[in-house]
């Protein structure tokens, strides 16, 4: 039994896969993806995009090919990555072919609108060959006719069917390395579905609310969504696809799973929303600390509370803690204890000193625990 039983959560079991060297399901961390919006063709602008992906912590990119221009860059893009690289493909079967022999980890298709059970089959071969897995991308605003027609609208029972036909020409062809997404715009349809899918297949399970829209609407749909199902233990690879830069696609995505306690990475920032009482910018002085600590990728917690009302109670569950004393003089703690004043000319730099130094304290004890 845990110390805090209402914070445990039971994770769904399922096999595990591998895109590329990251596992996926099965007991691997939930992993963080996210897209490139730069044309495939420019490998440049892509593995520059990559890169600040990379900085931002994504465990896997995905990137579109829809033309031949596009899988013949893949090549150079694929061996300029630090992390496995999937490949977006529509309709166009070939594109599947030469993207996995361009060095692909994994193929997002959607095997009925690749064609022929053929096609499949020669798409099925070429990922074996190459090592590839495959996404089953199932979308909401995309459905198959004849389920539109048999149901009357996207709903969770037409998803599930459309993943599970597709699911079978997968497996007719003896092919079981692949992971599945049920997307829709509308969280209740798509939490709905992918419940529904969790309950009768083994395979892992890519979590998204499609289109969910600009950075600060689409980040709170998808935290309701994403988060829910995660919170029932369900998910293995998550995207947050939002109306913004891919690595805010990242850091977003990282943020849910901290905030359930799922994967830590980074400095997780307890801070109020500010008051009169506050002693100092409290609003002014998250948005400086969060710029300026996203290098730091040690998991490890900062509280920042402007007033002494709840700063101290906050300050004694968190690695660092700055609560506003008042008159320009602030208390600090460190790893809960009330250890010295700081003055607000200088704070920022001074709690930045501190978590950096916090941050290799617990890499060079983590080292010397596993050198031991």
């Amino acid at each position: 039994m845990s110390l805090r039983p209402w914070r445990d959560i039971t994770r769904r079991p399922c096999r595990q896969i591998m895109v590329g060297n990251v596992p996926v399901g099965g007991d691997a961390p939930v992993t963080v993806q996210t897209m490139t919006n730069t044309p495939t063709s420019d490998p440049r602008a892509t593995i520059d995009q990559i890169r600040r992906c990379e900085e931002a912590g994504v465990d896997i990119i995905r990137v579109s090919c829809p033309d031949v221009e596009s899988t013949a860059a893949l090549r150079q893009i694929v061996r300029a990555a630090r992390v496995p690289i999937v490949a977006d493909i529509h309709f166009h079967y070939k594109r599947a072919l030469e993207a996995a022999d361009a060095g692909a980890a994994c193929l997002r298709i959607n095997p009925g609108n690749i064609g022929s059970s053929e096609r499949v089959a020669e798409v099925v071969r070429a990922a074996k060959a190459n090592g590839c897995a495959i996404r089953i991308g199932v979308n909401g605003g995309s459905l198959e006719r004849h389920l539109l027609e048999k149901y009357g609208e996207p709903c969770p029972d037409a998803l599930v069917e459309s993943a599970l036909d597709h699911i079978k020409l997968l497996q007719d062809h003896d092919f079981h390395e692949f992971k599945v997404a049920v997307k829709a715009s509308d969280f209740f349809l798509a939490v709905a579905a992918y419940q529904q899918l969790a309950a009768v297949v083994d395979c892992p399970l890519h979590l998204g609310i499609t289109e969910a829209g600009g950075f600060v609407g689409g980040t709170v749909k998808s935290a309701i969504g994403i988060g829910s199902l995660l919170w029932f233990g369900i998910g293995d690879t998550i995207r947050v696809s939002l109306s913004a830069e891919p690595e805010e696609e990242v850091r977003v995505g990282f943020e849910i799973l901290k905030s359930l306690g799922i994967r830590n990475r980074g400095v997780r920032v307890v801070s109020c929303p500010s008051c009169a009482r506050q002693g100092f910018d409290v609003i002014r002085t998250v948005q400086a600390l969060e710029e300026r600590l996203q290098h730091i990728r040690t998991p490890m917690s900062l509280s920042v509370l402007g007033c002494v009302v709840n700063g101290p109670g906050e300050a004694r569950e968190t690695d660092i803690g700055i609560t506003g004393g008042g008159n320009g003089k602030q208390m600090v703690y460190l790893s809960g204890v009330t250890d010295h004043h700081v003055q607000d000319a200088g704070m920022i730099e001074h709690i930045v000193a501190l978590v950096e130094a916090k941050a290799a304290e617990i890499d060079a004890a983590t080292e010397q625990k596993v050198a031991a």
